[in-house]
């Protein structure tokens, strides 16, 4: 019988932040007793917050090959298994862990062992992957993917594969667990009802990268996979979309069909829903418990700058206190630093949470990521602190460096308001609060909030650091064109 070729999907932590909770800065002030809270810390933030699998490779791994058996590395939790042989490693390259990225690969392919690399990073900056990996995978990769895999079975793999147009969404196409090991995760019931984005956020990158045309699930293929997934875990459900309300016909007629399932879900919506009325009363009768909306900027002029125009600022509070009086938990996203902010903005952003009652408040930096036109647009305006020339200097971190200077306000001074604006927002006694107040879900929002007490408290350390390092005056300007 011939050997299963091997093949091995490897995903990333990021350096900081929500992956692990750590400083960016080697802290050698830290002592045994912190150094252990720290890493407890760490690892019950990835366990009971943020650790759910990554989709994409649940995607890959579910494309089933007859003489190809796939496997899931989570470096989250594992080292990778140089010990063992692969015939081929796929790895994700997002553009914050792009170095990281091809660090592995490097090292691989100087043991022989052939590299994939896919994601998207390698979709907007081909030409700079390509001599780290034997093979690029552009695109959304359901369909590509096979392709790969069929070849690698032939001995015949190609440098490239990539396609000229989407996936059909309409086609079904099981997604598999198989590869996962439950007990790691918050939990493992993903669903993704569709990809593409009618909105233009300069910040954003998913209409670049998937599409403007919403493209839809077949509702019964959902309802199927639901059924699936709840017979294996019984946890709480977490639909990925960006904006699940995005069609409220469609999102009306899934969650109408989906409620006799009597499941509980989490997803992402955008705060529209609070106008939606037919569709807010089908959320919260089909076990919607919380969602994420990103509010971004309650300034109209940054809502305007930065092309967030799905709804009025004036409209916001009230749809945030429609979606909770509906009985759903609302985490509330703001970038603060945007470019109609002032020193003013804190305290507007405080006036709106009370006013709202948000459950979760997320206040955070803008990241310029590359492949956005709002990284474009601070590159020409000589904006960046770091060298847009190298965009593998750009790196995801939980609000813990700036990496470009505000419009409106001096450098020193930002990192000083946002300080005090998360200090004032996130203490113990805030948390504690904000759960027992909280409509739905509230001993997950009170761990949200405890946790952020920590991480805020953390971004506060690492800012701070870099205005002592004195690093703003070293790296902004110079590389303005």
């Amino acid at each position: 019988m011939t050997a299963h070729k091997k093949v091995l999907l490897v995903f990333l932590p990021s350096e900081s932040g929500v992956d692990g909770a750590r400083s960016l800065y080697s802290d050698t002030k830290s002592n045994v007793i912190t150094s252990w809270f720290n890493g407890s810390l760490r690892n019950l933030i990835k366990k009971s917050q943020f650790a759910i699998p990554p989709l994409s490779l649940m995607i890959l791994s579910s494309i089933e090959v007859e003489g190809v058996r796939q496997t899931i590395c989570d470096m989250r939790f594992e080292e990778f298994p140089f010990h063992e042989h692969w015939d081929l490693v796929g790895i994700s390259v997002q553009t914050g862990m792009a170095r990281q990225a091809f660090d592995l690969a490097d090292r691989l392919r100087a043991r022989g062992t052939p590299v994939a690399l896919g994601g998207a990073h390698v979709t907007l900056f081909a030409d700079s992957c390509r001599p780290h990996a034997d093979l690029l995978v552009q695109g959304e990769a359901d369909d590509l993917w096979k392709k790969v895999l069929t070849d690698l079975k032939r001995g015949a793999l190609k440098p490239d594969y990539h396609s000229n147009k989407f996936p059909d969404m309409g086609e079904a196409k099981p997604v598999s667990k198989n590869a996962l090991i439950k007990s790691r995760y918050f939990t493992t019931n993903l669903i993704q009802t569709g990809r593409g984005c009618p909105h233009n956020c300069d910040f954003c990158n998913v209409h670049v990268l998937n599409g403007h045309t919403l493209r839809r699930r077949a509702i019964s293929d959902i309802v199927s996979e639901v059924a699936r997934f709840q017979q294996h875990d019984h946890r709480i459900f977490f639909f990925v979309d960006d904006s699940i309300n995005a069609d409220p016909a469609y999102a009306n007629e899934l969650f109408r069909q989906l409620t006799p399932l009597k499941i509980s879900w989490f997803g992402q919506a955008t705060t529209t829903l609070g106008q939606q009325h037919e569709l807010l009363e089908t959320f919260a009768l089909s076990g919607c418990r919380a969602l994420l909306v990103g509010i971004e900027s309650v300034e109209a002029k940054s809502r305007s700058a930065h092309k967030k125009n799905q709804n009025r600022s004036t409209e916001l509070a009230g749809a945030i206190q429609n979606i909770r009086k509906a009985g759903i938990s609302l985490y509330g996203s703001f970038i603060y630093g945007l470019d109609g902010d002032t020193l003013d903005t804190p305290a507007a952003i405080l006036d709106f949470i009370s006013e709202t009652g948000l459950d979760v408040p997320g206040i955070n930096i803008l990241r310029p990521t590359p492949g956005t036109r709002v990284f474009e647009r601070l590159k020409e305006e000589g904006r960046l602190l770091f060298d847009p020339r190298d965009i593998t200097a750009f790196r995801y971190t939980f609000g813990q460096e700036m990496l470009y200077q505000p419009k409106n306000i001096d450098l020193e001074a930002f990192v000083e308001s946002y300080a005090d604006l998360t200090r004032k927002i996130f203490t113990i006694k805030n948390s504690i609060t904000r759960g027992f107040a909280a409509p739905s879900a509230k001993a997950a929002v009170m761990l949200f909030n405890l946790f952020y007490t920590h991480l805020y408290s953390l971004s506060r350390h690492d800012l701070r650091r870099q205005v002592e390092a004195g690093s703003f005056e070293k790296t902004i300007l110079p590389y303005a064109e």
